[in-house]
């Protein structure tokens, strides 16, 4: 591992398989000495590619039965609008083949934006979702992406810092990129439910991962660029106990 020595450090992985079990065990270590303590974990929880491998090797360290799932509870970052849970596309649809439906983990304790809202109630429900967050005591640790505008969960660029849980405009970048997933630029939703940046920033601890060419430029204007809402990765630099974790592809616009 290589630290980048810049305005907000990061930490380099050459292979983004080490990345995965490096973080998974940060992971794995905090889940077992809350339990020992008699507490829960609250994990926020990412989708994508990159946090896949990470999700691979909580799976195995589940099914060593060496990681206790029983008092984790996770709350995901977003979910597009409108979409059905069941969607291939969907991150409910994600998460449940790349993580829940491996690991020994309650559904009850499971919770990601829900897709298929009425319009009228979105506001509601996103004071409830934030609310849940309250009662369970706080994201302990948080997971985020990056995307190549900025983004953390889908607060686009223009983002402002004190944001909560609600409804937002996808940009055209952002939907641009999901148009594979989707069949076509055309069939990318609009719209998102998405975790505020307050709410990311009121997280114990945040880790963000980055990996491909493709993250580079973002990569470096949140690292070494001023905080700002054109790149609300930037905001994270306000954050007491935030690391990033880049593969040397993502690293590679670093100065």
């Amino acid at each position: 591992m290589e630290t980048i020595t810049q305005k907000r450090p990061a930490v380099v992985v050459a292979e983004n398989e080490v990345l995965a079990r490096t973080v998974a065990a940060e992971i794995a270590n905090l889940i077992q000495a809350r339990n020992a303590a008699g507490l829960s974990t609250v994990l926020g929880l990412a989708t994508g590619k990159t946090p896949i491998l990470l999700y691979q090797e909580l799976i195995r360290l589940a099914q060593q039965r060496t990681l206790d799932f029983s008092r984790v509870v996770t709350f995901n970052l977003d979910e597009y609008y409108p979409l059905e849970s069941d969607s291939p596309q969907s991150y409910h649809y994600f998460m449940y083949k790349h993580l829940f439906s491996h690991i020994p983990i309650a559904a009850t304790h499971t919770h990601v934006p829900d897709g298929t809202l009425a319009r009228a109630d979105i506001a509601s429900y996103c004071a409830e979702y934030e609310q849940k967050i309250r009662q369970a005591g706080g994201i302990t640790i948080q997971i985020l992406g990056i995307g190549e505008n900025g983004h953390i969960g889908f607060n686009e660029p223009g983002a402002e810092r004190e944001s909560r849980t609600r409804l937002v405009t996808l940009s055209d970048t952002t939907r641009r990129n999901a148009a594979d997933d989707f069949g076509g630029e055309t069939n990318v939703p609009r719209e998102a439910l998405t975790m505020g940046i307050a709410t990311i920033l009121e997280a114990q601890k945040v880790v963000l991962l980055a990996s491909g060419a493709r993250k580079a430029r973002a990569v470096q204007q949140a690292l070494a660029g001023p905080v700002s809402a054109d790149v609300p990765a930037s905001y994270l630099s306000l954050h007491p106990n935030a690391t990033v974790y880049l593969d040397p592809a993502a690293a590679s616009q670093r100065r």
